[in-house]
């Protein structure tokens, strides 16, 4: 029996404010201070965004960080749920999530979708609230978001969540895990999550569904049953009210570019890869232009592919790949 209310101690805030599109490198460093770590968002940041005006920092970023310049562990798993969140934060481990949002666009003057991470460091039962450190909002520190508000923003992400700990406690975290230990059962929850959830939601929400079973099954490797979800999902997508469209989906989940690139689907990866360049404001978008030069690659426009690669590491210097795909080119800059 978990307790009814728990507030984990001992964790800076910061925001992410005074510095271009800070959420990563502010949330990171949030995680971190909790188990002692003396840096702050400008420590990480020039890793996870040695451009300033980087889109996006993804998941996978984050562990690299924490593997090369820490001593922690670090962990991320797909299809989590209020249950599983509750018992890490028990137990005394922080969450950091990735979700989707609605905020002010001074470009447009309407509200927009994008993504953003928090990390989650207590719960109430009582009022059925997370207490969250949130980067963006003004008195983000302890900001108490209701289960249900997580659960809605948190879907468009496929319900990931990440947890970094002491190499000594990976026990007691696996324990709090419990079948989230396994990858792969946890990329199995996370399938078996949106399949049913396409079946019970509408507008949005389904739309995120359909994304989310797309991205399940490329995590499990399926790239022909990603493929179909991904084709489903964007047609789907059409019928959704134009000003509610989440348009940036392909800056933070590129899902749909394995999905296609591995079922030959090259042009599909060209064409995709491009709207998703040509729809954003300084396209510093490095994996949209690594992987429409993978496809490029493939579909025999060797030079269109390096001068996509170029322009990625000119986005994003040493990503790496990027380098890897130039080197097996014959190209060593």
């Amino acid at each position: 029996m978990l307790p009814s209310q728990v507030l984990i101690p001992d964790m800076r805030y910061e925001d992410q404010h005074g510095l271009w599109n800070y959420c990563a490198p502010a949330n990171l460093s949030m995680m971190l201070t909790h188990w002692g770590w003396q840096g702050n968002r400008e420590t990480v940041g020039p890793y996870l965004k040695p451009v300033e005006k980087d889109k996006n920092v993804m998941p996978y970023e984050m562990a690299n960080y924490v593997v090369e310049q820490t001593s922690l562990n670090i962990i991320i798993r797909y299809g989590g749920t209020t249950d599983v969140i509750r018992r890490l934060i028990a137990s005394g481990y922080p969450v950091l999530i990735e979700k989707g949002v609605y905020f002010y666009e001074t470009l447009t003057g309407r509200e927009g979708w994008m993504g953003h991470y928090n990390v989650i460091k207590g719960y109430d039962d009582t009022t059925a609230e997370f207490i969250v450190n949130d980067s963006y909002i003004k008195g983000g520190e302890n900001h108490h978001f209701l289960y249900e508000e997580i659960i809605g923003q948190w879907r468009s992400f496929n319900y990931v969540f990440i947890v970094v700990y002491p190499p000594a406690e990976e026990q007691n975290v696996i324990s709090a895990l419990g079948v989230y230990a396994d990858d792969s059962a946890a990329d199995g929850i996370a399938f078996e999550m949106a399949r049913n959830e396409i079946n019970t939601l509408a507008g949005i929400d389904r739309f995120f569904a359909m994304y989310n079973l797309g991205t399940s099954n490329v995590n499990i490797n399926d790239y022909l049953a990603a493929s179909i979800a991904y084709d489903n999902a964007f047609n789907y997508y059409a019928s959704l009210p134009e000003e509610r469209r989440p348009w940036r989906m392909l800056w933070y989940q590129t899902g749909p570019y394995a999905a296609y690139y591995y079922t030959a689907r090259y042009q599909d990866v060209i064409n995709l890869a491009s709207q998703t360049i040509d729809t954003a404001s300084d396209p510093y978008l490095e994996e949209s232009y690594y992987w429409r030069a993978r496809a490029k690659v493939s579909a025999g426009d060797q030079d269109g592919a390096i001068q996509d690669l170029r322009t990625s590491l000119e986005l994003h210097p040493d990503f790496i790949p990027s380098v890897e795909l130039m080197h097996s080119l014959g190209i060593y800059e």
